[in-house]
């Protein structure tokens, strides 16, 4: 038993003793090596996400098929930023159809893409949706395009757009399609900030 303890004592040295030695490696002139890579840094494309920042309460709104009548509830939207400010974390507790609903997303940017991006997962379904899409900061709505599994199983993209008609209220709409290539208002939330 001692032997795999006195083994990994010596590993960690070592490694202690590569990592002082990698110190001693000029970092300007004759011999530097090139920095390792930085971390990234939130930009102004994350601080459009943090002003999401709180808890909300919601107002939602669900419609199962174009012309039915929706299904009204209450919950609560907590938002926050994490890892270092890169992602928007959110979090949706809430009630569907009668039951307990948890939702939780992270949106971000990708700047290879040049668009934000996002995953969810919520308890109505047992599938990551992915989404993608961006902002226009003239009138601060993001358009955001969903890829997941439709009522046939097969892949559906549909879209959502977030507005803000003032810093303290989020109307989010999601558009489904209908065969016929159209689109209705699926679900709508709409968010107040807690003060």
């Amino acid at each position: 038993m001692k032997r795999p303890v006195l083994f990994l004592c010596a590993a960690l040295l070592a490694a202690g003793a590569c990592a002082a030695a990698a110190d001693e490696t000029p970092k300007s002139g004759a011999g530097a090596q090139a920095p390792a890579m930085a971390f990234p840094k939130p930009g102004p494309e994350h601080a459009l996400l943090a002003a999401d920042v709180g808890t909300w309460d919601a107002t939602l709104e669900m419609t199962m098929a174009p012309g039915a009548p929706p299904e009204t509830t209450t919950g609560v939207r907590t938002v926050n930023m994490i890892c270092g400010g890169l992602w928007m974390q959110e979090d949706i507790q809430s009630t569907m159809m009668g039951m307990p609903f948890q939702g939780r997303g992270l949106t971000g940017w990708d700047p290879a893409k040049g668009k934000y991006v996002g995953v969810w997962v919520d308890a109505m379904s047992t599938y990551v949706m992915s989404s993608e899409g961006t902002c226009d900061k003239a009138t601060g709505t993001f358009t955001m395009w969903q890829e997941s599994p439709g009522p046939d199983g097969k892949p559906m993209k549909w879209r959502t757009e977030t507005k803000s008609p003032d810093p303290d209220t989020r109307v989010w709409i999601a558009y489904m399609p209908t065969p016929d290539g159209k689109e209705y208002v699926g679900m709508k939330a709409t968010y107040k900030r807690r003060k």
